[in-house]
């Protein structure tokens, strides 16, 4: 006899779907839903069934309309429906929440008639994708703020900073280069910088720079650039090798400081009076000494010949500072606090109302000479300190977020410039 031929029981397979669904009547009454969309839902399919799904599945009111919009798509239209991504937090049994997000798709299906009888949603959990995105983008963001905010320090900078490729050829210069000698960027990097220095001067800084890309030593050496004016300057060059963890060297970076002034002075020192030569020399190698220094060693950012700072918020709060800024302060600890916090010495000196001003409106701070008395050790004496200061605001998503902060420590120049004068004006008084 012929095998019967049992009815399929639809239902069950239903319920064994290994997919998330739920089927709903046109107007959004619950009418079942697979086992994997009672998993999900943690709500038993009794205390949805016959319920308007917002009944059974509370959610936000903008979800609400979004599936409003969805289900009315598909009631005008007859055709599926893919809505945008929807985040719906899931509701633990222990009262905590659970961030989720699904991209749910709405079929219609139609009776022998071709009425549309039931709307089937499949909604499929895409949580993990989408937080991996969120992270990848927000991995992204901060990329991209750590490199503008390199950027804006590198370009900030009021001394000249170049890079070299491994062979010693140039591929970037910062803006004081460009204003310095006039050039684009492209031209300096395509030009012969030899054409660029006095020729008294060419051989020993040829020699020089040899002997760095010959034996990957980072090199100090001053001789004269020409301006865009036309006028040779006397220039302070530091170059240092950048190096990978393995030790290949992977880029140089280097400073140049217009000393031209600072020689003047020393050449109008020994002029005034040869009997003050040991004077003079002394005076000349403290600033050579500090210069030195500033010598940049491993990294831009960390031993430029100047003492920088980055002070972030309203509270000026110390995020940056490199070894010569805090080697003013030996014996005290700066990062992560505010300036009046760690150096509360200053703000009875007025310093506080300079930063404030640059804060809030943005217009750079310079002051060639700053006179400022500091104590090395907190509640220590206080030793006073000259300073060519510059002061600059930075922004981030268009406002106020803290300060830049560059300095040359010139109390020794302006040591050697009262020195100067005295010794003027004893000349005058012996001449009268």
């Amino acid at each position: 006899m012929p095998t019967s031929i049992q009815p399929t029981d639809y239902q069950r397979l239903f319920y064994a779907l290994p997919d998330s669904f739920l089927l709903l009547r046109p107007d959004d009454t619950v009418v079942d839903n697979s086992d994997a969309h009672v998993a999900t839902a943690l709500l038993p399919r009794a205390e949805a069934v016959g319920k308007n799904i917002f009944a059974a599945y509370p959610s936000a009111p903008e979800s609400q309309r979004a599936l409003d919009e969805s289900h009315e798509y598909v009631r005008q239209h007859r055709a599926p429906h893919t809505m945008a991504l929807l985040r719906y937090d899931l509701a633990r049994p222990d009262g905590s929440t659970e961030e989720r997000y699904w991209q749910i798709t709405h079929y219609p299906l139609f009776d022998a008639q071709g009425q549309l009888e039931y709307i089937l949603q499949r909604p499929q959990d895409v949580t993990a994708q989408t937080l991996a995105t969120h992270q990848a983008n927000a991995a992204a963001q901060a990329l991209a703020d750590s490199q503008e905010r390199s950027r804006f320090i590198l370009e900030s900078l009021p001394v000249m900073v170049w890079t070299n490729t491994p062979d010693g050829q140039p591929d970037y210069f910062n803006p004081r280069w460009l204003s310095f000698t006039g050039k684009t960027q492209q031209e300096l990097i395509d030009s012969n910088w030899t054409e660029q220095t006095h020729p008294d001067d060419l051989a020993g800084l040829r020699q020089t720079w040899a002997t760095a890309i010959a034996s990957g030593q980072a090199i100090q050496y001053e001789y004269r650039l020409r301006r865009h004016d036309g006028q040779y300057r006397w220039v302070l060059i530091q170059a240092v090798p950048r190096r990978a963890p393995d030790g290949q060297l992977t880029m140089w970076v280097g400073s140049a400081s217009d000393i031209h002034d600072q020689r003047q002075l020393v050449a109008e020192l020994l002029q005034a009076n040869e009997q003050q030569a040991l004077l003079t020399e002394q005076a000349y190698q403290t600033y050579q000494k500090s210069e030195s220094q500033r010598t940049t060693y491993h990294k831009l950012f960390m031993e430029v010949p100047a003492l920088v700072a980055i002070l972030r918020g309203p509270d000026y709060r110390y995020k940056f500072i490199n070894p010569a800024y805090q080697q003013l302060f030996p014996h005290r600890e700066l990062l992560n606090q505010p300036v009046a916090t760690a150096l509360p010495e200053v703000v009875e000196q007025g310093l506080l109302a300079v930063l404030d001003d640059v804060y809030t409106t943005g217009k750079d701070f310079h002051d060639p000479s700053l006179r400022v008395e500091v104590a090395p050790t907190a509640g220590g004496p206080l030793q006073e300190v000259v300073v060519d200061i510059t002061l600059q605001q930075f922004q981030e998503h268009g406002q106020p977020a803290g300060l830049f902060m560059l300095a040359v420590d010139v109390t020794t120049l302006t040591h050697a410039q009262a020195e100067l004068a005295a010794l003027r004006a004893q000349g005058l008084a012996t001449l009268g």
